[in-house]
């Protein structure tokens, strides 16, 4: 299983039947992650395809290895996984001590982020979501060369490149 479409696959099949809060095929959500992390190379493209089957599916990490998925998707996998226990800003911190990790989370929280995907969940519910992602993504890109934000978030939500994190953070059109 070393090419992009086999993991597709395998994600499709994991995620098949699933859908995210307002109803879209779940797959769709992991397959917009992965578009934005074409620019850095297949494993990332990989790792984003898979980002949410260790704890969306009834995958292991194991079963990932044994289905020939490259160990260091897996690797990049794991470290994006939840944690029972962990807080989900303890998590974002702690991924941010993997750069590669590091980018697979900025595009899944660009991709959550999209405002036509919150526009279809209750207002309180947007709104927390949405504080919850800003305050992440602070922490993300703080943590990734600009450059490499920009371009996954040209990808996956360009409306980001305006939102209102501190003036020191806003990344710059070129």
């Amino acid at each position: 299983m070393n090419s992009v479409e086999d993991v597709d696959a395998l994600a499709a099949r994991a995620h098949h039947g699933q859908v995210d809060k307002v109803g879209v095929p779940y797959i769709e959500h992991v397959r917009a992650v992965a578009a934005g992390l074409v620019p850095f190379g297949e494993e990332l493209v990989m790792a984003g395809l898979l980002h949410d089957v260790l704890e969306d599916t009834d995958w292991t990490a194991e079963g990932l290895l044994g289905a020939g998925v490259p160990a260091g998707v897996v690797d990049i996998v794991r470290v994006v996984t939840n944690q029972a226990g962990t807080e989900y800003a303890e998590k974002v911190r702690r991924i941010t001590g993997d750069p590669r990790a590091t980018l697979v989370k900025i595009a899944d929280n660009a991709h959550n982020s999209r405002q036509d995907r919150a526009a279809r969940l209750p207002r309180d519910e947007q709104e927390r979501l949405a504080a919850k992602y800003r305050a992440a993504r602070a922490v993300l890109w703080a943590a990734a060369d600009p450059r490499d934000v920009e371009t996954i978030v040209r990808v996956v939500n360009p409306s980001l490149l305006d939102d209102g994190l501190p003036q020191d953070r806003l990344l710059r059109r070129g």
